[in-house]
């Protein structure tokens, strides 16, 4: 990288992000593969996450873009800025100053779009997340066998203390268990999302509307997914997710069940606006919310679990919660999510 461009590299990309950190050995123009990581108020976990990314089993270039979206306190970021200083990975960390996961995601593949000329694909982790050794030569074998534009991976609870049979819940499951093409993905947390991805989607790629409900990547692969974009799974591409004994409790689950259905009612209107989108959704709202306690039975009955079945009475509430204004911002607190 020649000294004019390293230069440019530390001005603000966006006026709503500034560079914090940027790794001697940072070259925006070697890196085939950049992995973002957003993070916010985790710095211990942050630490263990990249030293994940370091250790990968991959023969091509890669680099990390760490976002801190707690532009205040920047304790993400000096932990990133320390973990970069003592390691060979290559990186940049960046500050998301407007609030918000959206805005976090936003920043990083933004920089991303417009400043790597060289790279082929962007994967993402979340700051709680330890990845495989495989992790990212697995998501882009995948990537490429397949044919898939968008490739997610299964997030594999890690539970604070025992609750081993909570890793079946949907709200921890995964939604797929082989490997190949699929209709869509649900999560952000492990993923690959191809070049041509970024490039045609409009910007911002995650609206700021669901920064605090959660539901931003839902709606991105929705909308990536009418852009005639393709998915893939790929079951040998685990990270490991810190589950925190507070997620385990059944109030947790309760409102996380909730938010999910609330967030499928609110992108199905996005997708079928109007007054006839709008009366489909409700109906089908109220058709599932009639379905649940069925449902329920069933699926509790199956995993020997009251908490499992309630899962879907939890989902179908929500979602008719939603088309009557009622959202849980379950992420406006982080400290209690």
């Amino acid at each position: 990288m020649s000294a004019q461009r390293a230069a440019q590299m530390t001005e603000p990309t966006h006026p709503d992000t500034s560079l914090h950190y940027r790794s001697p050995s940072f070259d925006a123009d070697a890196a085939e593969i950049v992995v973002t990581v957003p993070t916010f108020r985790r710095p211990q976990m942050l630490a263990r996450t990249l030293a994940s990314i370091a250790n990968q089993d991959f023969t091509e270039p890669y680099c990390v873009v760490v976002i801190e979206n707690d532009a205040e306190k920047r304790a993400g970021a000096e932990a990133a800025k320390r973990f970069l200083q003592a390691s060979r990975l290559p990186g940049l960390v960046l500050l998301a100053h407007q609030r918000g996961n959206c805005h976090a995601y936003n920043a990083g593949w933004r920089l991303v779009r417009e400043s790597f000329t060289n790279y082929s694909a962007v994967a993402v982790i979340d700051d709680d997340e330890e990845a495989d050794p495989r992790w990212l030569s697995a998501l882009c074998g995948t990537a490429q066998d397949v044919g898939a534009d968008i490739v997610g991976g299964p997030q594999v609870p890690v539970f604070e203390t025992g609750h081993a049979p909570l890793a079946r819940h949907p709200v921890f499951a995964p939604p797929y268990e082989t490997t190949g093409l699929v209709p869509i993905l649900y999560s952000s947390g492990n993923v690959l999302i191809a070049r041509q991805v970024l490039e045609s989607m409009p910007m911002p790629f995650l609206d700021p509307a669901f920064n605090f409900i959660g539901g931003g990547d839902s709606d991105f692969y929705s909308r990536a997914r009418e852009h005639g974009f393709f998915f893939a799974w790929c079951a040998e591409a685990p990270v490991y997710e810190s589950i925190p004994a507070r997620r385990t409790t059944r109030s947790w689950l309760s409102a996380r069940g909730r938010r999910e259905g609330a967030i499928s009612a609110l992108i199905e209107n996005r997708r079928r606006p109007g007054f006839t989108g709008h009366m489909r959704t409700l109906a089908k709202s109220f058709l599932m919310l009639a379905a649940a306690p069925l449902r329920a039975l069933r699926h509790g009955f199956e995993a020997r679990s009251a908490l499992h079945g309630m899962y879907y009475i939890h989902a179908a509430t929500g979602r008719l919660g939603a088309e009557f204004g009622q959202i849980n911002e379950q992420y406006r607190n982080p400290e209690a999510n």
